[in-house]
């Protein structure tokens, strides 16, 4: 085996900063009307209750209904289906995470060099995921909207950003899923439930391999 790497592909177009994504607002979301609004935060309400009661599997679409004292079809409207219950319950917290990364201190902020945004990004998925696991998992999308559902898209194209900076030489798109993949819940979840894997660890890993990827020296 050579113990050189392949070049690789020339640097992509560019790729604008993204913007604060809205994870689970529909199209009227901007304007509700003040009942559309009470009606809302009342189902949200009863999904958390639920939540805190049952675990994330005890949230569904005819629980939440008769929780709320609502009819089910209200529940389909607001929300589209049990995914879209579920992120938005998550929506609050992914939404503190996005304006961190988007317009707060660095280093997760901008004015870090990008291998520190980097490591300081995945540190805050991975905290932010052990905090909320059993909910992450349950609000995942079928294999075939794996990748393509927005709030994934949203933050791999974040990675793809910072990739970009750090290694313009890279295949960014490639490597930004490589290391998405390093954060999906259900590894998280295997790593520190069945194989006892501390926090601490998980973010050592996180830290050295963005080392790699982007061919700098590890955080000391």
């Amino acid at each position: 085996m050579s113990a050189s790497l392949p070049p690789f592909p020339k640097p992509q177009e560019p790729f604008d900063e993204p913007v604060l994504l809205e994870l689970t607002a529909g199209e009227d979301e901007p304007c509700l009307r003040a009942d559309a609004a009470r009606n809302r935060a009342r189902l949200l309400e009863a999904a958390t209750r639920l939540v805190a009661e049952h675990g994330a599997a005890g949230v569904t679409m005819e629980a939440v209904a008769v929780a709320a004292a609502v009819g089910k079809g209200t529940v389909f409207r607001r929300f589209g289906d049990r995914t879209g219950l579920l992120m938005a319950l998550l929506d609050h917290s992914a939404k503190q995470l996005q304006a961190a990364f988007l317009s707060g201190p660095p280093p997760l902020g901008p004015g870090a060099p990008p291998v520190e945004r980097l490591r300081a990004f995945g540190s805050a998925v991975l905290r932010q995921s052990a905090e909320q696991l059993d909910l992450l998992l349950a609000a995942q999308p079928e294999p075939a909207r794996r990748f393509s559902f927005p709030p994934q898209r949203f933050l791999t194209g974040h990675v793809t950003l910072l990739l970009r900076q750090a290694a313009p030489d890279a295949d960014c798109a490639l490597l930004a899923q490589t290391l998405m993949g390093y954060l999906d819940p259900a590894l998280i979840h295997h790593l520190t439930k069945e194989c006892g894997m501390p926090l601490e660890r998980l973010e050592a890993g996180w830290n050295d391999l963005v080392a790699r990827v982007t061919r700098t020296e590890p955080n000391a």
